[in-house]
């Protein structure tokens, strides 16, 4: 079975970092402060609004899963569209993601800036912004272990602040903490009952929600550079779904149990809230600091996912060639580079501009996350149909009840992109990243013609990896 794009000449993360990056890569900031505003709208039934992000996570991961496992490649999603629907979608997804990566790069190191400003304020946060970047460019261009090793230990703070919350809420509840009466379940039903708001507030939650699971995807971008592949991917996987959705869905619990979700405490930041109930002495310096730690740990991992896209854009033929230059530690540090120049340039823009550069990107870039899943299902349907048909095809990771858990997958997603039409704010971060991706679709396709006029022996997005995988594509799956 071949890949489309060329294996590192060694390979070095483990089963365990690969299944803490992806679990780190789904807890940030929009877990420790953005819930605030989801159990805002959705009241206790913010509850059952992560459970259904969860489930769609759930049935994406198994998708991705199964590809990734028949096909480990660095460009992951990217190489399974162009399998499943051509180049052109292969090079669209590419992109878009690896567009979307630099500009969440530059927000967050914005975002951690403006944190650590507040307590240093005789140096400006541009200057730490670009510190940040600096820093975490250097663990980049470390080989490939070493950035392991660092991202695994960033998300295992961030884990172990989940876990300390969720003991503390337990503790709570079941009043094991002296001096605070238990505060039982009863908040779950009070102030209006578990859906105070109907089902319009459930939807407005699970509408807030599911964009806070981004990052997990990364799982299948990582596994590419293990030492074997498809052995952890399969793991990561289980491992990160189980730990993901017991963190997400517990501490939605924990909040709307221990605080009246219509507490304003609650949704300018849930966590601080519930840990200043149970008198804990500098909650709110202790959480900054968790909240600086989750950006920092998501800016390392974005580095390296949106460099593994780029250079899988350049082993198909997609990106300029000089991306695929490598250190002497096997490091793509070309890749990196490019990331991060364009991520630095985005960070001094915002500085001049910050009530337009980085308000107009994050917009533009929205809603990738809907467009990436939607692109991953899709290609599993088309990929798992061509396999099925073949019984001579051994896939190691096979979707469960399959087609019916990848329609409801898609199924699912046309809900929620149902649902963004009807919220201005959301509207307008959809219809701005599917115009992204349409220019996006569009040039790709106008620089394919001209490749193909002037005569090149390499087109976009089909290059001699991309003609091994038209060659072998009977194996379906990936």
């Amino acid at each position: 079975m071949l890949n489309t794009t060329a294996r590192p000449k060694t390979t070095s993360l483990s089963t365990r970092q690969i299944t803490m990056m992806g679990i780190g890569g789904a807890i940030g900031a929009g877990l420790f402060i953005g819930s605030g505003q989801a159990v805002a709208v959705a009241g206790p039934s913010v509850i059952l609004a992560f459970a259904l992000a969860g489930l769609l996570v759930i049935l994406i991961m198994n998708m991705l899963g199964e590809m990734a496992a028949a096909n480990p490649s660095s460009g992951s999603f990217s190489v399974y569209a162009t399998r499943a629907m051509g180049p052109n979608a292969g090079a669209i997804i590419g992109w878009l993601y690896w567009i979307q990566g630099v500009i969440v790069i530059a927000a967050e190191a914005t975002g951690a800036a403006a944190i650590v400003g507040s307590w240093f304020p005789d140096v400006s946060q541009g200057t730490w912004s670009l510190i940040f970047v600096a820093l975490l460019t250097a663990v980049n261009l470390a080989n490939v272990a070493r950035f392991g090793q660092f991202e695994y230990w960033f998300s295992f703070l961030k884990v172990a602040a989940i876990m300390a919350f969720l003991a503390v809420g337990i503790a709570l509840v079941f009043g094991l903490i002296p001096g605070v009466e238990a505060t039982g379940i009863s908040n779950l039903v009070a102030n209006g009952g578990f859906l105070p708001n109907g089902v319009v507030g459930l939807c407005a939650g699970l509408l807030m929600v599911i964009f806070a699971f981004g990052g997990i995807e990364i799982v299948a971008i990582a596994a590419a550079e293990s030492d074997d592949p498809r052995t952890s991917i399969r793991k990561a996987v289980r491992g990160v779904l189980f730990r993901v959705l017991v963190f997400y869905v517990g501490s939605a619990l924990v909040m709307v149990s221990v605080l009246p979700w219509t507490s304003p405490e609650l949704a300018a930041s849930p966590f601080v809230a519930v840990l200043t109930f149970a008198n804990i002495p500098w909650i709110d310096s202790i959480m900054a600091l968790v909240v600086v730690v989750a950006l920092l740990s998501a800016m390392n991992a974005n580095i390296y996912a949106a460099s593994r896209m780029l250079l899988s854009l350049s082993e198909r033929g997609i990106a300029p060639r000089v991306i695929q230059r490598r250190s002497r530690s096997n490091n793509p540090y070309v890749a990196v580079a490019a990331s991060v120049i364009l991520c630095s340039g985005a960070v001094v823009m915002n500085y001049v501009a910050p009530d337009v550069v980085m308000p107009m990107l994050l917009n533009a870039v929205g809603s990738t996350l809907l467009v990436t899943w939607g692109f991953i299902a899709l290609s599993q349907l088309i990929l798992r149909i061509r396999a099925d048909r073949d019984p001579s095809i051994h896939l190691p990771v096979r979707m469960p009840l399959f087609p019916y858990l990848s329609i409801l997958a898609l199924l699912m997603l046309s809900g929620i992109v149902v649902l963004a039409l009807f919220d201005p704010a959301s509207r307008t971060q959809l219809l701005m990243t599917l115009g992204l991706t349409v220019v996006i679709g569009v040039l790709n396709a106008l620089a394919q013609r001209r490749s193909q006029r002037l005569g090149t022996a390499v087109s976009i997005g089909d290059d001699s990896a991309a003609q091994r995988t038209e060659e072998s594509e009977h194996h379906g799956a990936s």
